[in-house]
């Protein structure tokens, strides 16, 4: 799991954003967004443009050079941030696997290209470059890979290299921390099916509704989300199959839902084709939902045990510990992200109305 993120110099985030999935405090409700001793289902709360979207891309940065997953074009555009002297975006992970901790940062320029690479398993190094001064240490390579051919000229991650050329246990950290990696997924809950990470193409988007046992699944799940229309699979005068309200005269579903019930399509197509997820972001993910949603839609992200999830929102009514809890909300900003049991002196409880605090100034950070 992500035990510990830092960005600094990308996008809007100038100097260095830090989040600890590990900052878990004591409270004995709403247990199930803690796993494994860190955070593993949390809300962000900010203003339009402190960078909740930029946020997600951050984190996802690392899919980009270490798999061959799909990152939709222009996501990423505008790299560097225009205010940094440095001229670069500097990202730093901690994994947490079991007992193995495994620690990666990289530096990348404007045109994304990898200019500094660091690992640590343990907090033993294992390697670390930076071109820019010409040093490096591959000490630690031979520890893990003793045949693998160091030469590392024109190699574009040497991490990357490592894992693709030695052969490691499943059980391995590296080898999980790739895994976890591959299977990591950004995406927006909006009309456009805009995603990053867990697979090369979405090319079932369309039509991975044709069985009947999803149809009537995707239909059940409509009604439980007050859309009461039924579903049918026509096959139009083209020969192509398409989904249809079944209405007097069929609908074309793509054609005349509202957005919240396309934005449903999405979320259902990835719940269902994305089960073993590792980490999921979904950015603005109840942009067009009813706030009793938006609320069943959390509730159904935290009976997935086994998947870090953040959600980035507005919807205030979702600041309940009824929902989650005070250390699993994160208020962002141009300069920081701060969990709500961590931007007051109040000690916070169960009974407290957080959104309540919230809306009277309680967390200004």
């Amino acid at each position: 799991m992500l035990k510990l993120f830092k960005v600094t110099g990308f996008k809007n985030f100038r100097d260095t954003l830090t989040i600890d999935f590990s900052d878990v405090h004591d409270y004995k409700f709403n247990t199930g967004c803690v796993s494994n001793g860190l955070l593993s289902k949390t809300i962000v709360y900010g203003r339009n443009s402190v960078g909740k979207t930029n946020l997600g891309l951050a984190i996802f940065d690392i899919v980009s050079h270490l798999t061959e997953k799909n990152v939709t074009p222009d996501l990423y555009d505008y790299y560097l941030n225009v205010e940094s002297e440095t001229r670069t975006a500097s990202f730093f992970y901690v994994f947490q696997f079991g007992q193995d901790t495994i620690k990666y940062g990289y530096d990348k320029d404007e045109k994304r290209r990898l200019i500094s690479e660091s690992l640590w398993i343990n907090d033993v190094l294992i390697f670390s470059y930076d071109t820019r001064e010409n040093k490096s240490d591959f000490s630690g390579v031979k520890e893990i890979s003793p045949t693998l051919n160091q030469d590392f000229e024109g190699i574009e991650s040497v991490l990357k290299y490592m894992v693709n050329n030695t052969a490691l246990s499943d059980s391995h950290p590296l080898k999980r921390m790739m895994k976890y990696v591959s299977t990591m997924l950004w995406f927006r809950n909006l009309e456009e099916n805009r995603y990053i990470g867990y697979k090369n193409k979405s090319t079932d988007y369309f039509d991975f509704i044709f069985e009947e046992t999803v149809l009537q699944e995707f239909q059940d799940f409509l009604h439980q989300s007050g859309v009461e229309e039924n579903l049918i699979i026509k096959t139009d005068s083209d020969g192509v199959k398409r989904l249809y309200f079944d209405t007097k005269t069929p609908l074309p579903f793509l054609k005349t839902a509202s957005s919240g019930t396309k934005a449903l399509y999405t979320f259902f197509y990835w719940y269902k084709t994305a089960s073993d997820v590792s980490f999921l972001f979904m950015d603005e993910f109840d942009a067009y939902y009813h706030y009793e949603l938006a609320e069943s839609i959390v509730q159904l992200l935290e009976k997935m045990p086994d998947t870090q999830v953040m959600l980035t929102s507005h919807n205030t009514n979702l600041l309940s510990n009824r929902i989650m809890r005070p250390d699993c909300y994160f208020i962002l900003t141009k300069e920081k992200i701060t969990a709500l049991v961590n931007a007051t002196d109040r000690e916070l409880r169960e009974g407290h109305n957080l959104e309540k605090l919230y809306m009277s100034g309680e967390f200004d950070v």
